[in-house]
């Protein structure tokens, strides 16, 4: 794990061998980060996380996202979701990406800059 900091803000960016593949995972990453530190977020790269949390029908996403909601926490989750033809799940990424916690982008910079905006 390495924690970037921008615009006075701490970011974990989780290093990419590190796998999650349930919520239980998440959660223990997540302690992990706060007690490292002020870091307002994550940024975990997509091959990190298990298959099923990209098939929104196994709620694997939701849940996780749920967390991030409860401990008002952001997350940016970085790679290539164009191999992805679901519809539902297209409409997932955009909603998260208009929204304030959760965002599918392509780059650490991207990400970054999301996750350290006001």
């Amino acid at each position: 794990m390495n924690i970037i900091k921008k615009n006075d803000t701490s970011i974990a960016v989780i290093d990419r061998d590190k796998k999650i593949s349930s919520v239980q995972d998440m959660l223990d990453l997540m302690a992990d980060i706060w007690f490292q530190g002020e870091c307002t977020g994550m940024i975990i790269f997509q091959d990190s996380l298990d298959e099923n949390f990209f098939d929104l029908k196994t709620g694997f996403a939701g849940e996780i996202l749920q967390k991030f909601s409860n401990y008002n926490f952001k997350l940016a989750i970085i790679g290539d979701f164009s191999k992805y033809t679901s519809k539902s799940l297209k409409d997932f990424i955009y909603e998260c990406n208009n929204g304030r916690l959760v965002f599918f982008k392509d780059s650490i910079d991207s990400a970054m800059d999301v996750l350290t905006s006001n």
